[in-house]
């Protein structure tokens, strides 16, 4: 017997309470997530740094790798791959990633289905 989860949208903030290329911790469903607003779109993961294990995602520094959007952690310094939550200084780390769209000015975050 299969089960089907719908996934739900929740509204966190109107976009223009997002600065661009920084970004915002928000509580989801009890969930911490980092929000970040680019020039590319936005990106929502985990506020949790997998390798420090402090919620401090949303404070790091949101650049680009080769033009892939990034955020370099502010403990360790690894950067993290906002497309896709991989970590491209340390193969087989990554941070979760969070559907999240903009819609009537407001942004939506949908979190990712636990397996």
């Amino acid at each position: 017997m299969s089960t089907t989860t719908t996934l739900r949208w929740h509204t966190v903030c109107p976009l223009h309470r997002l600065d661009p290329d920084r970004g915002v911790a928000a509580l989801v469903d009890g969930v911490q997530v980092a929000l970040f607003r680019t020039v590319d779109g936005l990106y929502a993961i985990d506020n949790r740094d997998p390798v420090g294990g402090a919620y401090v995602l949303s404070r790091g520094i949101v650049g680009s790798r080769a033009g892939v959007p990034t955020v370099a952690s502010p403990l360790h310094k690894q950067v993290y791959d906002l497309r896709t939550g991989d970590c491209l200084d340390l193969p087989g780390i990554s941070v979760p990633r969070h559907e999240v769209r903009c819609r009537d000015g407001m942004v939506e975050v949908r979190l990712r289905q636990e397996g």
